[in-house]
């Protein structure tokens, strides 16, 4: 059993968390991995309206009695969503872990740390995971520079993220960008996390409710098969390599802004591909870990098979490498 801060604090048997993930955080999927002894989390903005996530978290009350969580994803926008209202529903739903994600949370950390619920805050940097443990976040995400969807403008891997992370929190935090297996778990503990969070992986299992398409382009596509959009506008964003994608690089690569490419962008069109199987459709998020990623197994079986390789892994760590003394290296 791998015990760390993360699975003590958050009351969960293995310190491994499915993120939220836009139209694919649902009930079947967060309700498998928090079964199998994972985190769990429902993505409030994938439904319509807050009574709708009301809805939603009760059916995922009916499939787990295991701790879950909801996403809370804060963007910049014209027509923003009803934060308040969304939070609000959080709040009487009884759900006791929140993970954030996006612009500043300090009023939502407020709100929900008044009625004892754990907020995780998705990070991109030490810095911004600094400012998340000063507002009184009680864990960090930090998402290294292979993750999908938006890595920042830093472009550091979780290879250096990591310990560097580890050196300047306080916290718990768990690692998020790369992750597939027990080998990175294993990896991510030995650098100084408390646990992982794995998007992509869960995107390709079973309860996943993503089209079939989509998860066998997943299992056959390679390390090399993503494409960072939006560098220019300095709001990058990891996607599947596609001819949309492809599209909006050369775009904004001429000159173009983003009125330009908006409609090539929209998040209806990357709905529809989850929904409908058709991977040129539009843009959608995925890791640079696909090329690890070569099944479609239960999201319990990941579960239970990247805890397990971990530990037996960091077992075997301990019994083959042999560590001398300077004593026994002079003799």
């Amino acid at each position: 059993m791998l015990k760390t801060r993360f699975t003590e604090e958050f009351g969960v048997e293995h310190p491994i968390v499915q993120g939220g993930m836009m139209w694919v955080g649902r009930s079947e999927l967060a309700a498998a991995v928090s079964n199998a002894g994972g985190l769990g989390i429902i993505t409030a903005l994938t439904q319509p309206t807050p009574d709708a996530l009301a809805r939603e978290i009760e059916r995922c009350k009916a499939m787990t009695d295991k701790p879950f969580g909801v996403n809370l994803t804060l963007t910049l926008s014209i027509n923003p969503p009803p934060y308040a209202e969304y939070r609000q529903v959080i709040i009487d739903s009884g759900v006791k872990i929140v993970e954030t994600a996006g612009s500043d949370p300090s009023v939502h950390v407020e709100h929900l740390k008044e009625h004892g619920i754990k907020v995780i805050h998705k990070c991109t940097s030490v810095r911004h995971a600094l400012k998340a443990e000063r507002i009184g976040v009680d864990a960090v995400s930090i998402d290294g520079f292979e993750c999908a969807g938006h890595p920042g403008e830093d472009d550091v891997p979780g290879l250096v993220l990591i310990p560097a992370a580890a050196d300047a929190l306080s916290i718990p935090f768990i690692a998020s960008g790369g992750f597939a297996d027990g080998r990175g778990l294993a990896a991510a503990l030995a650098l100084g996390a408390d646990g992982i969070n794995m998007g992509t992986r869960f995107m390709c299992t079973q309860e996943s409710p993503i089209h079939d398409n989509i998860k066998n382009r997943i299992v056959g596509a390679s390390e090399l098969d993503t494409q960072l959009i939006f560098r220019q506008l300095r709001n990058t964003m990891r996607a599947s390599r596609n001819s949309v994608s492809e599209e909006v690089v050369d775009i904004l690569n001429k000159g173009g802004r983003f009125k330009d490419v908006k409609d090539l962008v929209a998040g209806t069109r990357g709905r529809k591909v989850y929904e409908e199987g058709d991977p040129e459709f539009g843009i959608w998020t995925v890791g640079v870990v696909q090329g690890l990623i070569k099944d479609i197994p239960s999201a319990g079986e990941v579960v239970r098979r990247t805890a397990a390789d971990a530990e037996e892994r960091l077992l075997g760590l301990s019994r083959d490498v042999i560590v001398a003394s300077p004593a026994s290296a002079a003799v």
